[in-house]
Formats: C-alpha cells, structure tokens, sequence
C-alpha cells in the first residue's frame, strides 16, 4: 500500500491539479522589492518571472468556460439549469411514488 503512496507522487500534475496552482503575484513582488532594496542585478529576472506569471494568468483567464458570454447570458442560462433541475426533480419525485419501485420484504 505504501509502494502505491510514493509511485503516486511520482505522477507528473494533472490538468486539475495545474488549474489549482497558487497564481499569487505577491511573493514574486516581495523579491522584486528584496532585489532593489540590495541594489541587485536581479531585479531584471525577477521582473521577468513577474511578467512571465502575470501573462499565463491572463491566458487562463482567457481561456475560461463562458468568458466570452455576458452577465445577462449567463443568467439567463442559469435560470434554464434551474428549472431543467427542477423539473427533473418532480419528475424523480413522481416516479419514486409509483409501486414499482418498492421492494418486497424478505420474510
């Protein structure tokens, strides 16, 4: 059971778990300050990893499910969930109330 733990872990991540990862620009920004309070030449490459960071999370964004629809869509697509759910839930309530479904009882 162990062995299964530890091969786990040498997993490559997986598109669920990338689209979990951490997008906080502040730590990025804390070294950038760090660099310019030491006068480092690291600034630059710090800078860089910023930018680097900042793009892919416009990339994701971009590449969101409904991003393109508007507020007014997007309810309105909500509200036709809801009453598909609605309905499907009367209908699930009716058919459970019908006699077929009940199982008889072992004497």
């Amino acid at each position: 059971m162990r062995q299964k733990t530890m091969n786990a872990m040498a997993v490559p991540q997986t598109k669920t778990e990338k689209e979990n990862e951490d997008y906080s620009l502040l730590p990025l920004v804390h070294d950038i300050i760090k660099c310019m309070d030491k006068d480092s030449q690291d600034v630059h490459q710090e800078l860089a990893k910023l930018k680097a960071k900042i793009q892919e999370a416009r990339e994701q964004i971009a590449n969101m499910p409904g991003i393109d629809t508007s507020p007014a869509e997007q309810q309105q697509q909500l509200a036709t969930l809801r009453e598909q759910v609605r309905t499907k839930n009367q209908l699930l309530q009716k058919y459970k109330s019908l006699c077929m479904f009940d199982v008889p009882k072992a004497s």
